[in-house]
């Protein structure tokens, strides 16, 4: 197993990608503590983590929360003795569907001020406590932020973490800390992905709608969670030892990486 006897602290672990990463951490033999604002999804993907075997614990924490973030770290190193991982699958609040010249300030910063406030409070109460213990691996997800319609200020929210990160990235990585970022075109399994392509549950399996969706894409699919979560633990893993400030490409090509 890859993860054997780490401590990752997934943030956002009630929805889908961070429950699907979650559960493979857990898999691949992690200890995983859950964060999220809403306990109850939390339990739900802590109880089935239990259920197959592995070690999970869920606490509502708001991420935007600066002092209930340090109380959560500080506690869980205190408890568990480090934390070897952070991922986060933080939601922005982002607002889509109008014109840029059309949409009130408020409604296009909320996504970039969200991010920034949520991923540097969590990344720095955790890759503070790793460069102290010597070792982690901080792990963010985004979108590309190519230029589409309508999507307000979702590319300048996914453009703030990753600048962040790459910061992280050579500020933590004297300390052996690594940062990385995985980028992803949406996976076609996840509930608010068929949702916004008018597909409901049911109406086809996650591997039809997968070609579906992708079938621009020079695999003729877009990934599904699974998958982004295996990409996920091995980022997390010593396999990846040499790797840091990287943007990892997780869309079956939907992006071209140049």
């Amino acid at each position: 197993m890859l993860l054997t006897d780490k401590v990752a602290l997934i943030y956002g672990a009630g929805g889908s990608v961070g429950g699907a990463v979650a559960r493979t951490f857990a898999r691949e033999g992690a200890r995983v503590c859950l964060a999220g604002r809403a306990q109850a999804p939390l339990d739900a993907v802590a109880d089935e983590i239990r259920a197959n075997g592995a070690t999970a614990e869920a606490a509502t924490v708001d991420a935007a929360d600066e002092q209930a973030v340090e109380a959560h770290a500080a506690d869980l190193v205190e408890r568990a003795g480090r934390i070897d991982i952070l991922f986060n699958a933080i939601g922005m609040q982002d607002v889509q569907g109008t014109p840029l010249t059309e949409m009130p300030l408020e409604s296009f910063t909320q996504p970039v001020e969200v991010a920034a406030r949520t991923q540097f409070l969590t990344a720095r109460a955790v890759g503070r406590r790793m460069a102290e213990q010597g070792s982690g691996v901080l792990l963010t997800i985004t979108a590309e932020p190519t230029p589409v319609e309508n999507l307000g200020g979702f590319g300048a929210g996914c453009g703030a973490i990753e600048g962040l990160w790459r910061g992280l990235a050579v500020e933590l990585g004297p300390y052996g800390v690594r940062a990385n970022v995985i980028r992803s075109a949406g996976s076609p399994d996840a509930p608010g992905v068929r949702a916004a392509i008018g597909v409901h549950a049911g109406d086809a399996s996650p591997e039809q709608l997968a070609r579906e969706f992708g079938r621009d894409t020079p695999l003729r699919r877009a990934a599904l969670l699974a998958e982004v979560a295996d990409v996920a633990a091995m980022l997390a893993s010593d396999r990846a030892s040499a790797m840091t400030a990287a943007l990892v490409n997780v869309t079956c090509g939907a992006y071209i990486d140049v």
